[in-house]
């Protein structure tokens, strides 16, 4: 009984900044002003604004999460092969600017890409020609990929510290180069921490505004800046609560994605 008494703060916390705040975005996504019960805050996802605004946050978010992917992978294997530990100081580096604050490290881009920046400024330095990568969704790629691609790096790096050295080895052994064991035993044997890895990067991106807000010039309108401008600038909690609930298809399906692929938690542990 007293060890049941420990999970009570933790339960007063779920039930205070999850539960409840989901049951009042079902409340107020699936009424109207007066309390009536409607669909048209969902359906409102097929206007011409907001189906735009999903696409272009689906296209970003994919090209990002693909990105992540691409760098992640061969980075998670370089890790592993030089038998670098969880616990090195390599990891630790790779995981210190996730310490700090997501508005501070993006705020950061901002300042190296405008046109004014850092960047253009040793270019400048260099009598090179200026980039003018802000406010374009170049940048809100690349700072989506700054921010997320330790939540990729992590899940896959774990699955394959986990893949036994002899079951490579016997690969090689049997005739296998090296392109044959990456498709054929890497791969394969590394999908729950792709499919956590791709997850943790996609569901975020997704849902996104700050870096559009502040990379995007608040000229590049992404889905969760139509919802956060719903909440605060609209004041339309019904309007923002029925496009939070067609986002929540998308997390509620990465999360049947997991379940199937990465049934033991492989890729979520570490």
């Amino acid at each position: 009984m007293s060890k049941k008494l420990l999970s009570g703060p933790y339960l007063i916390w779920m039930v205070g900044f999850t539960v409840i705040p989901l049951i009042l975005i079902v409340y107020y996504g699936l009424t109207d002003k007066n309390g009536v019960f409607t669909l048209a805050n969902i359906i409102s996802i097929a206007s011409a604004e907001h189906s735009k605004a999903l696409w272009l946050s689906l296209g970003l978010s994919f090209v990002s999460t693909l990105v992540c992917l691409l760098l992640a992978y061969p980075l998670a294997m370089i890790l592993r092969k030089r038998n670098i530990g969880k616990g090195s100081f390599v990891v630790f580096i790779f995981i210190l600017p996730m310490w700090m604050n997501f508005l501070l490290r993006t705020l950061a881009w901002q300042t190296l890409l405008e046109r004014n920046g850092v960047i253009n400024g040793l270019l400048s330095a260099l009598h090179l020609p200026s980039q003018s990568l802000i406010n374009t969704p170049g940048a809100i790629v690349l700072g989506m990929v700054y921010n997320f691609l330790p939540f990729m790096v992590l899940p896959i790096y774990n699955v394959l510290c986990k893949i036994d050295d002899n079951t490579i080895n016997a690969a090689k052994d049997l005739g296998a180069n090296f392109w044959q064991t990456l498709f054929l035993i890497w791969l394969p044997l590394s999908v729950p921490g792709i499919i956590s890895g791709i997850t943790m990067v996609f569901v975020p991106a997704l849902t996104t505004f700050v870096i559009s807000n502040l990379l995007g010039g608040s000229k590049i309108l992404l889905i969760g800046n139509v919802i956060e401008q719903e909440f605060t600038k609209g004041s339309n909690w019904h309007l923002g609560s029925g496009l939070s609930l067609v986002l929540m298809v998308f997390i509620l399906a990465s999360m049947a994605l997991i379940a199937k692929y990465d049934k033991n938690g492989e890729g979520t542990a570490f």
